[in-house]
Parts: C-alpha cells; structure tokens; sequence
C-alpha cells in the first residue's frame, strides 16, 4: 500500500464519516426522502424510453436543445458540432465528461479546456485521474499540491504555503479562464423531465459561473439521472449532498432553458445577461442494456460517494480498485455498465459495509458478484 495514500484515505474518512452520520441523526427526513426517491428512480427505470421523450419536450419548449447520444462517440460529434469554432471551454466535474473522454478530444482539436473544480484542476495539472467520485483529488497530500502548484501556477508556492493561499492562487488563475470562456460544460445532478431543469450541486461556485457567464451551456449526463419531476430532483441533490457530507449544500444550480427576461411589459424575452444556447445531451452508453440485465439496480446510483469509506478494497487499492474515473465500489458497477470492464471485480473482498451506507439501498456485493462472473465467463 502507498504510503501517502493511506495517509490521505485515513484523513478522509475521519472528516466524512462522522459527518455524514451527524447529518443524518440530525435530519431524519433525509433517509424517507431517500427511500422515496428509490422509487421514483425505479419508475424512471422501467419507463425509460417515456421519460427521454418527456425531457425532450420539456427541454424544448423552454427554449433549449436537446440530444440523445447512444454512445461516447456520438455524443463527443453532438458537443464537437455545438461548439464548432469556439475555444475557450470551461468544465465542472462529472464522471460522464471523463466517461466520453471530452477533455482529452477537445484538446486534440487545439480548443483552451479547464477544469474549475479545484480537485479536477489539481488532476488535470497533474496529468492523472480522478480517484473519487466527490474528491477527485483525494489521492493528493498538501506537499503535492504545493509542488504542482509551483511547477505549473506560481513559483512562490511551496510546502509552507497555507491551503487558503493556494485556494485564493488557483481562483485567481481560474477567474482569467472564466472571463475569457464561450462554452461551460457541465454534468447533471438531477435531469427534472417534468420540467427539463438541470439541477447541479457545489460548495465552490464554480458551476454557477461556468452555468451562466459562457454564452453556450452544455450540460452532458446519462439517461439514469432523469427523474419525473422537479420535486424529485431536488430530493435526488439533497440526499446526495447529506449522504456525501455536505449539507446543506452552498449551491443548488437549477438550469430550465437559456436566459431569459420579461421586465418590458412582462413578455418573455431570450437570451438576457446570461447564456443565449442550452443544450442538454442524454447518453445511453450501455445504460439500457443494463436496464434489461443483471445490473439494473446499479442505476440506481446517486454518485454520493459514501461507499468508497467503507470499503477496505478501496482503502487498499485506491483509485486501483475501479477504472478512473468510475473507481470505488461504485465504479466496479459502472466500469461494467459504461466500458464492459469487468475485471477489477476480482479485487472486490465482500466485507458488505457498502451495501449498509448506500442511501439506494443497492445491494452492491450481489451486484459486484455478479460483475465477477461476467469476467470469469
């Protein structure tokens, strides 16, 4: 086992867990909202070609595009069209957008692409992977950061630098990329197909502004995000912020159309100060093969990140345990679903902890099990 790694996994799971179960003492209604929201997620699940075409409607007649993708590919030409010759990119953080390896593409095509989350900027920068769905950078001690930061940001960085100065350096640097972006690029929380309202949560603020300061908004998700109706939606960000440790969340982001205005004899008028496009792309990428298999019951996963604390496969192995960036207990499932990788399932040990910590309540050992057999075939 590395040794830093088992440093930063140690600290990390003395920061989350105590937290988490405080937050759910504290506000019971959080684990009935999370039961109902099994529900709602199965309906959406059993109905799923339904739902898609009620979220296009309802994306549409907001005044937004809508894009149904099969696969990565056909989903990287839907983002490549939309952005045509525009440059500057601006991303928050989302397993898809790793998922059709949207970076990578649009950089090979010469376009200027961050990443504004701070743990995703520290990844990038650092040439790797996510290893956790909610802290990509889990996997990054204080002195390496400082050392990234110096090499690539601010040769004044070094070890003894304070984490609020390197904070207040890499929002310094981001505020020059934001100014200067004509496209954010988004995941999803939550997909409303009620409403076709994108919802997204964050502490930082950094979706708010890559949400409203491009003229072009993209938001890139799979089908398994939809859910019938706004209400939900916002049960589906509040369970996932409780149960990854962040409640209340700073920022809920809800997202219905391109901007818009009525000040002038109340007469609905877009674009107004914000984004003139909204496009919402839905990916399948083997998500309704799994519907139809074994593995339905993993998509019911609301990407909280919980079970990764309780799995001494994870504290072993890292982000070794899953393929980045779906890693994790978690990513054993949706390697499987998104990639048909099935072999890190051997490394899987069955303790069950994340089975008793999913707010799903997904059997993810019988589903893991499963996935071994897939590879053993």
């Amino acid at each position: 086992m590395n040794y830093e790694w088992n440093v930063s996994i140690n600290k990390a799971i003395l920061n989350n867990a105590p937290k988490v179960n405080k937050i759910l003492e504290e506000n019971p209604y959080i684990r009935e909202t999370a039961k109902e929201l099994r529900n709602k997620k199965l309906d959406v699940l059993d109905n799923i070609d339904f739902y898609i075409n009620k979220t296009e409607e309802s994306v549409k007649k907001t005044g937004g595009n809508f894009h149904f993708a099969k696969d990565s590919n056909e989903a990287m030409e839907i983002v490549k069209n939309i952005i045509k010759d525009k440059k500057n990119i601006v991303l928050s953080k989302s397993n898809v957008l790793y998922e059709i390896k949207l970076r990578d593409e649009l950089s090979k095509l010469g376009k200027d692409v961050w990443e504004t989350d701070l743990g995703e900027y520290l990844v990038q920068i650092n040439n790797d992977m996510p290893s956790h769905l909610i802290a990509p950078a889990i996997h990054l001690s204080k002195e390496k950061v400082s050392e990234l930061l110096n090499k690539n940001l601010d040769k004044t960085i070094n070890e003894n630098t304070s984490v609020e100065d390197m904070v207040r350096a890499v929002r310094k640097f981001l505020m020059e990329k934001y100014l200067g972006s004509e496209v954010g690029i988004t995941g999803a929380n939550a997909i409303a197909s009620d409403t076709g309202s994108v919802l997204l949560i964050e502490n930082e603020g950094n979706i708010r502004i890559d949400t409203v300061l491009p003229e072009i908004h993209i938001a890139i998700t799979g089908i398994d995000k939809i859910v019938p109706t706004l209400k939900d939606a916002f049960n589906e960000v509040i369970v996932q912020a409780s149960y990854a440790g962040f409640y209340p969340p700073t920022y809920i982001n809800v997202t219905s159309g391109p901007s818009a205005t009525g000040d002038i004899e109340l007469k609905k008028v877009s674009p107004a100060t914000g984004p003139k496009e909204f496009h919402l792309i839905l990916i399948d990428n083997g998500r309704k093969e799994a519907i139809n298999s074994d593995l339905k019951e993993s998509l019911l996963c609301i990407r909280c990140g919980r079970c990764y604390f309780s799995c001494p496969a994870y504290k072993y192995y890292g982000k070794d345990f899953g393929d980045p960036p779906y890693t994790g207990p978690t990513g054993i499932m949706w390697s499987a679903i998104t990639a048909k990788k099935y072999d890190k399932s051997l490394l899987c040990m069955h303790s069950g902890g994340c089975r008793e910590v999913c707010p799903m309540d997904i059997n993810i050992p019988e589903e893991i099990e499963r996935i071994k057999f897939m590879e053993l075939k």
